[in-house]
């Protein structure tokens, strides 16, 4: 049996078979990719396609002998699902696609997917880029949370869903994109050098206060 997240496969309840979740950047697919995915499960019968809330579709019911060749044929990297580090980045089509967003939220997201998935911090970290105040992509219930307006972009932090839910908190607004993105590494950067082993950031928070992620961003 495999370990918790080894070979990216994750077991399912019937302690058998093991979903696997290719990464798919801000949930952004081609007709190709698709294919492919479908292509795999067909190949392997896995027992269900699950399209899961980083954005990533979940290929369910694999026999544990398929995963290497699974992922062989997918071609595709592995999705952050378990672990420490930065599971997922969540983008909202922002003003690529949507004519109510205030930002490039998906531009956004996706640099930021280049430069955080996967990496390693003290806990799970979620991070989401909105390009309005609708925060489609739940920027208030994530580590970091981007979330565009006319003039600029709000950072919040410190939230998350879960077992205790908690409303991130604003530390900087009407930021351009540059600022925005250097903000953010500052903030992750600091999370990574004080936080505690498995404390996520707004844990982080409630133990010592809001002001040194707002120096931290300063500079």
């Amino acid at each position: 049996m495999l370990k918790l997240g080894e070979k990216g496969a994750i077991l399912q309840n019937d302690n058998k078979t093991y979903a696997i979740a290719p990464h798919i950047p801000c949930g952004v697919v081609t007709p190709e990719m698709l294919r492919k995915i479908a292509d795999v499960a067909e190949k392997y019968e896995a027992k269900a396609l699950k399209l899961t809330g980083a954005t990533r579709i979940a290929l369910v019911g694999l026999q544990e002998e398929d995963i290497d060749s699974a992922w062989q044929d997918l071609g595709l990297d592995k999705g952050a699902a378990v672990g420490m580090c930065i599971r997922s980045v969540r983008a909202c089509p922002g003003t690529t696609f949507c004519k109510l967003g205030k930002q490039d939220a998906l531009g956004v997201g996706m640099e930021m997917d280049k430069q955080y998935h996967a990496m390693e911090l003290p806990g799970k970290f979620k991070i989401a880029v909105s390009g309005c105040k609708l925060s489609c992509s739940e920027s208030w219930v994530r580590d970091i949370g981007l979330i565009g307006e006319t003039n600029g972009w709000i950072i919040v932090i410190g939230g998350n869903v879960g077992m205790s839910p908690r409303i991130a908190q604003k530390v900087a607004e009407g930021l351009n994109t540059e600022q925005a993105m250097a903000a953010c590494k500052r903030i992750v950067e600091y999370y990574k050098e004080n936080a505690k082993k498995g404390e996520r950031l707004g844990k982080m928070i409630d133990r010592i206060g809001l002001e040194p992620f707002e120096q931290a961003i300063q500079g």
